[in-house]
Order: C-alpha cells, then structure tokens, then sequence
C-alpha cells in the first residue's frame, strides 16, 4: 500500500512539474495570419511513408509494454500521467518547425483530405491557419492538464466524472497536430534530422489511445497507412553468421 501511494505521489509531482515547465513554451507562440480562403494544395505523394524514413525509430522494442496499465496503478492515474506527457512531447515537437508553420505556409489546419476547424466553448465553428488552430489546442490542452479539479497533482484528490470525456477531447487535438506534422511539415523534420523522434513519439501515441479506446478510430483512420507500418513491432536482427574455422585460426599482423 505505502508502495503504491510513492507511486502516486511520484506521477502526480511529475505531471505538475511538466504543466509548470511547458508553460514558458505556450507563452512564447504567437498566432500567425488569417487564412484567406484558399483551397489546400492538392494531395502529393506521402514522403513520409517511404522506408527509407519509416525504419528510423529512437526505440525498437514493443511500444506496447509501455502503455499497458501498471497493476498497482489507477486507471485516472496512468491516463493523467501519458496524457500529460503527450501533451509535453507534442508541443516540443511542433515548436521544432513552428517557423515552417506560418499564415502563409499552411492556411489551413489540414492533414491528408481533411481540414481541421476550431469549435469555440459556444461550439461556434471557425476556419483557421494551422498555427492559430495549433495554438488554440495547445492552449487548451495546457489549461486543462493544469487545473487541479481536472488533472489533481495531490494525493487523495479524486478525479471529476468528466475526466475521461476530457482526456478523449485532448488526445483528438493532439492528433490532429501530429497528423498535420506528416501532412505539411515531414520535410521540415527530416531535414533537422527529427524523423526518428516523431516516428517513435506517433507509433507510442497511437498505441496508447489504441490500448485505452480514447480516440475514434473514424478519426485517425486518415493516417492508417502510417499507423500500421509504425506500430508494427520491428523484427528481431538477424543473428550474426558463426565464423568459418578456417577464420577461427587465421591471425592477422599489424
């Protein structure tokens, strides 16, 4: 028991420190031009799909290990603690190409044949540029994670019935911002030699909202192609080939 309350506590300090330190991050990004109307550009080949990128990970394990509910763990706990953590990760890595991401870059928020509009408290439906949508989610998303009756960082603290209905909201956005990464902005990602990063933080992402049901399966579908190449575990390597006798007893001078 006393176990699992140090764990608790140890999740709940964590993700208080992660909202604190994100905080100078959101206050930095600015809205950028107004969309002006135009349609998005015609769909292009996927670079992004190619193996050639595909390959590169960070990790090469099972991202499902990761994700499964620790057994002295609660529910609301793990759900808080990764959905904090995505948050984070999302955030750092947009703002990695947020200079590529501009009014007139991306005039909308799109990904794939999809366009993305904000929806306001009032449920008030708006057309955006992607990094005034990006900010909206972010900025969201950061209210949310940090507002103790929501995300409760002390212990004994329940969470609101909301909560899960919630976390569902934040993991749909952040889709969206890492669907939209691909979409517009690989290029971008490759050349800061960033595509391992993002490919592993997607396939770890989707696996997570896959294991708990967060995200309708509707709504990602327009990046199945990528999901099911990166979420696939990778095969073990090879075994290396036993060495000849012949090589066993040949000694090289120097």
């Amino acid at each position: 028991m006393q176990r699992a309350r140090e764990d608790l506590d140890s999740l709940r300090v964590g993700r208080k420190a992660m909202g604190q330190r994100n905080t100078g991050m959101m206050e930095k990004r600015k809205s950028k031009t107004k969309p002006n109307g135009k349609k998005p550009p015609p769909e292009e080949k996927k670079q992004y799909l190619e193996l050639e990128y595909t390959k590169i990970r960070v990790v090469d394990f099972d991202l499902k290990e990761l994700v499964v509910l620790p057994r002295e763990i609660d529910l609301n706990e793990w759900l808080a603690s990764n959905t904090t953590t995505f948050f984070n990760l999302i955030n750092l890595q947009y703002s990695t190409i947020s200079e590529f991401c501009t009014g007139d870059t991306c005039q909308a928020m799109n990904a794939c044949n999809t366009i993305y509009y904000w929806y306001d408290e009032r449920g008030k439906k708006t057309k955006c540029t992607a990094p005034q949508y990006v900010d909206f989610v972010m900025s969201l998303c950061q209210k949310l994670v940090t507002d103790e009756e929501i995300f409760p960082t002390k212990y004994g603290k329940e969470f609101p019935n909301s909560f899960e209905s919630l976390v569902k909201k934040i993991c749909r956005y952040l889709f969206h911002v890492l669907a939209h990464l691909y979409w517009a902005h690989f290029k971008e990602t490759v050349a800061l030699e960033l595509q391992g990063h993002l490919n592993t933080l997607y396939a770890h992402f989707i696996v997570f909202v896959r294991e708990f049901n967060l995200v309708d399966p509707k709504e990602t579908c327009i990046m199945d192609d990528l999901s099911e190449v990166l979420c696939t575990p990778a095969p073990p390597p090879a075994p290396a080939p036993a060495p000849s006798p012949s090589s066993q007893n040949h000694v090289t001078e120097r």
